[in-house]
């Protein structure tokens, strides 16, 4: 009998020590469950997120894309940014069409603008042959990549003289 008593006293000792934290459940309730169900909800979304982007990977198979890509070049100081490149083709553009000018003037513009063209390329991932080529196969070419550059989002002027789209 008196191990029942005092088990009953402890268990009353507990239930007293014990009473501010059931009461506080009881008035917070709606804020934890709220914060539970939230939190359970934003799980969910990070995961459905995770998967999807796991399937967009899986559907284009980005590995063999960036594999065959040397990231370490894009790390390199000397590495001159794209838009740049377009400035420099833009002005080179501008004086290559220009009239008056000597023909080794001329040559050195073009030899400039078809560098540029080449770095551009090299930038955005299309093929160039300007260096393989002379005569009017390197004005075709030269043509050719203005127009894959252009396809590639690069915005060139046209040979009738055309202002760039940021002095317009």
């Amino acid at each position: 009998m008196d191990f029942l008593q005092g088990l009953g006293l402890a268990l009353a000792l507990l239930t007293l020590a014990c009473l501010p934290a059931v009461l506080v459940l009881i008035v917070c309730a709606d804020e934890l469950t709220d914060r539970i169900v939230c939190g359970y909800g934003a799980w969910r979304k990070r995961r459905a997120e995770r998967r999807t982007i796991a399937r967009l990977d899986r559907a284009i198979e980005v590995e063999s894309f960036a594999r065959d890509l040397d990231l370490r070049e894009f790390d390199r100081p000397d590495r001159r940014c794209i838009e740049q490149i377009a400035a420099d083709l833009w002005r080179l553009g501008g004086q290559r069409l220009g009239t008056g000018r000597s023909a080794v003037w001329q040559s050195a513009v073009l030899r400039a603008y078809d560098d540029r063209l080449k770095l551009a390329s090299h930038c955005l991932g299309v093929a160039e042959h300007l260096d393989d080529l002379s005569g009017v196969d390197l004005v075709i070419e030269r043509i050719r990549v203005e127009g894959e550059l252009q396809a590639a989002g690069l915005a060139l002027p046209a040979a009738r003289g055309e202002q760039h789209p940021r002095y317009r």
